[in-house]
């Protein structure tokens, strides 16, 4: 196994896979309809127009065993050193450790990058992901009970945080 920054061409149809195997069968994501193609090339030039990383863990053939980035937490400028986090790992390589490797990076990455918040919001119902973030420090910082409905039943979203030791000396503006 490996660790690569993804593409749009070599990873995008991949990533839209997870993502939608999450969203048909989990409340990992809280869409109802799966994605279609084209979303991938926005959700990439979002992403690389804003320097966010997307790293993925690829096998000896190149598939893509999941990925794991970050995102703009909130829009305004006061929010420049927060950002908020996803990981996801394919339904056929959950449970091995890939999670926390990926997450693993993505704060190296996080630091590297100055940041000082990264943020997740995880459905209260996903005890395998919550328990991934508290391992790695992360610390439960509220609820928004029923903030979602899917599944024919309401779901209580959390957020978890992580402080970093970045950036060195932070400005205003």
């Amino acid at each position: 196994m490996e660790f690569v920054d993804c593409t749009l061409e070599a990873h995008g149809d991949a990533i839209l896979d997870i993502f939608n195997e999450a969203i048909l069968n989990s409340t990992a994501l809280y869409d109802y309809k799966p994605r279609p193609r084209e979303s991938m090339e926005g959700w990439f030039k979002t992403k690389q127009d804003n320097r966010f990383p997307v790293i993925g863990a690829v096998d000896e053939q190149g598939r893509l065993l999941g990925f794991a980035s970050y995102g703009t937490f909130r829009a305004w400028p006061a929010y420049k050193y927060s950002v908020e986090h996803s990981v996801y790992v394919h339904k056929d390589h959950r449970g091995k450790g890939l999670g926390l490797l990926l997450m693993e990076r993505l704060i190296a990455a996080a630091r590297q990058q100055h940041k000082h918040v990264m943020v997740g919001g995880i459905d209260m119902a996903n005890h395998g992901s919550i328990a991934l973030h508290e391992r790695l420090g992360f610390q439960h910082c509220g609820t928004i009970r029923q903030a979602g409905f899917k599944f024919g039943r309401w779901l209580d979203l959390g957020f978890y945080q992580l402080l970093l030791d970045t950036p060195p000396q932070p400005v205003d503006g």
